[in-house]
């Protein structure tokens, strides 16, 4: 599994249709693609929201950021992640 950041920024359509049944929803598309949200968290600045999961592979990101654009009408920003235990071990190999 591969960890993902998900960064949303809301729109006037994302925000009308705020709902726990929603989020319920979110969540089952990250399952559905074989995933876990690891943390979902409401932030100030430039994102609004941000998702940690954990998926699969690119392909699977790429089908949950469409997923949950679709979803929710926000537009996401996908970013993959590495520990930075694993960042290290990575960078001890150069």
């Amino acid at each position: 599994m591969e960890t993902f950041f998900m960064f949303g920024k809301y729109t006037s359509e994302s925000i009308r249709g705020m709902s726990v049944d929603r989020t319920r929803q979110a969540i089952a598309v990250i399952r559905d693609l074989g995933g876990d949200v690891k943390g979902m968290h409401a932030l100030l600045g430039e994102h609004d929201l941000l998702f940690c999961v954990s998926l699969p592979g690119i392909a699977e990101a790429m089908k949950a950021s469409v997923a949950l654009t679709r979803l929710t009408g926000m537009a996401f920003s996908t970013c993959p992640a590495v520990t930075v235990e694993t960042f290290d071990r990575l960078m001890g190999d150069r």
